[in-house]
């Protein structure tokens, strides 16, 4: 009598996008935005409107095109350190549920932002933290770019095609999508086109996340 060998199913990862994913901080980004427009005395709406929509760089160009871009820069980190310090964040529900579940080694944040003002807010927030965080400091091409997604599944020793990207915002969707990694969104009223699955909060997408990344899960491109 003789058995077969049975191959085991593929090890499945998780790439998650921090702000407007894991962590809600709209109402910081916004204070901070405008605390940066008093400081030029402009119209705080306006450049929040901009700064939506582009990198920093581009809002600077756009909303102050007479000011110098490198001291525009230097502004707005220091504003957004001095948030990181005092601001309030909150995790959206299921974040501490999800990330205390999935092994360590098995996921990864992969950020816009820097990795200190990550490592403060998860503190704030009780989140736990991953092994492996890719920055704005560790890429030169950031989001859209499928750069920063394909730099963490490096680090975590995972295929694209073994990933699940979890992101809320069209350039980290096209990014993931870029990457060759399946990419579900989150925290949206409407689905961002090309994502594999829409949810319309991260706390609804929790069991379809944990299913994906059992050994045995093939909760995939569904």
């Amino acid at each position: 009598m003789t058995s077969e060998l049975v191959q085991p199913s593929p090890r499945k990862y998780v790439l998650f996008d921090v702000d407007g994913t894991l962590i809600d901080a709209v109402d910081n980004q916004r204070r901070v935005w405008e605390m940066w427009a008093g400081r030029y005395r402009l119209d705080a709406d306006e450049v929040y409107r901009v700064a939506l929509r582009t990198r920093p760089t581009e809002t600077f160009a756009q909303v102050a095109p007479d000011q110098d871009p490198t001291e525009c820069l230097a502004v707005l980190h220091e504003l957004e350190d001095e948030d990181v310090r005092s601001g309030v964040y909150t995790a959206f529900d299921g974040a501490s549920e999800l990330l205390g579940t999935l092994p360590a080694s098995s996921w990864a944040l992969v950020t816009s932002n820097y990795e200190h003002r990550v490592r403060g807010r998860f503190a704030r927030t009780g989140l736990p933290l991953p092994r492996v965080i890719v920055d704005a400091a560790a890429v030169e091409e950031g989001k859209p770019s499928p750069v920063p997604y394909l730099l963490a599944a490096e680090q975590l020793g995972a295929k694209p095609e073994d990933c699940l990207v979890i992101e809320d915002a069209p350039s980290g969707v096209e990014a993931g999508l870029r990457a060759g990694m399946t990419v579900w969104g989150v925290n949206a009223a409407v689905a961002v086109d090309g994502v594999h699955r829409h949810f319309g909060s991260l706390c609804e997408a929790v069991p379809d996340i944990l299913a994906f990344a059992r050994p045995e899960g093939s909760a995939g491109m569904g």
